[in-house]
């Protein structure tokens, strides 16, 4: 029940091509919601001296402040919490979220590091350690596309703890309005779909990097184990569905993130078929 209902909402779209706009009206868009940000920027230094190494963190975090139906938008901004800080941190307003999640970092920060501080100094002396502890971390939620009862939430994620060099992921949340779960591929297609969708990526791939086989995309650098699966992290527009593969998921960080989409026209074969239920429902 559970995809045959999420392809109902789903396939009207993607058997049209998908042919939504993000700037589409409000009243095609369920709970005609609107949106505002929340934006913290703290630094927090080690013994509470500003001479001493120091985390700064910084957050920008959308969220939803209107709605024809205010359940809706408290269980939207639940979902979007809960995606970007936290299940600790949905059941609170997004303003206090922001801020217990800021306050916990700085505890954190200084908790674990001034202890290794003080030990480093004193067995290192005047040798240049403040580098090590001096940490970052940025967190960025947006609403990269909202239209009829989909909502797609993008969370990009830096930080640095030490080491060479920092972290970052891009993440992405499909959330079904009408049911307020998160989209899965299991929705999306058929039983059975994930060797042929394997398929169907690596061919992108190749096609994208203008090769003609795996060999050559691992001489590239890409899947040096052979596995490409698909992945859980994708997002959904009108060019088809995105699959973002985070540095180290397929490649090497000097690589960066790898993006792969798939049209719908070429999908089509593997996706659930309701088509005609689909169509009347739309």
């Amino acid at each position: 029940m559970r995809k045959q209902f999420v392809s109902l909402f789903l396939l009207p779209l993607i058997a049209s091509g998908f042919l939504f706009s993000c700037n589409s009206n409000m009243d095609k868009r369920t709970g005609a919601l609107t949106f505002d940000s929340i934006r913290v920027n703290r630094t927090t230094h080690l013994f509470g001296d500003t001479a001493k190494p120091a985390a700064n963190l910084e957050l920008s975090l959308v969220y939803a402040v209107k709605s024809s139906d205010d359940s809706l938008k408290t269980r939207v901004n639940r979902s979007l919490l809960c995606f970007a800080l936290g299940n600790a941190y949905g059941a609170m307003a997004p303003e206090e979220a922001v801020e217990r999640y800021a306050d916990k970092y700085a505890m954190q920060y200084r908790e674990d590091l001034e202890p290794m501080f003080l030990k480093d100094v004193e067995e290192e002396g005047d040798m240049d350690i403040e580098g090590w502890y001096s940490y970052y971390k940025t967190l960025t939620g947006s609403v990269q596309c909202y239209s009829g009862h989909l909502l797609t939430y993008r969370l990009d994620y830096e930080e640095y703890t030490g080491g060479a060099h920092g972290i970052y992921m891009t993440t992405y949340l499909n959330v079904d309005l009408l049911t307020l779960t998160p989209v899965r591929l299991d929705d999306l297609f058929a039983d059975g779909y994930e060797p042929a969708l394997t398929d169907l990526i690596w061919n992108q791939l190749m096609a994208d990097n203008h090769v003609t086989t795996h060999e050559e995309l691992q001489d590239m650098g890409y899947a040096l184990g052979g596995d490409l699966q698909p992945t859980g992290n994708f997002y959904l527009d009108k060019a088809g569905v995105t699959f973002y593969y985070n540095v180290y998921d397929i490649a090497p960080y000097v690589m960066g993130p790898t993006r792969i989409t798939l049209p719908y026209e070429v999908l089509q074969p593997l996706l659930d078929d309701k088509k005609g239920a689909v169509a009347s429902a739309r």
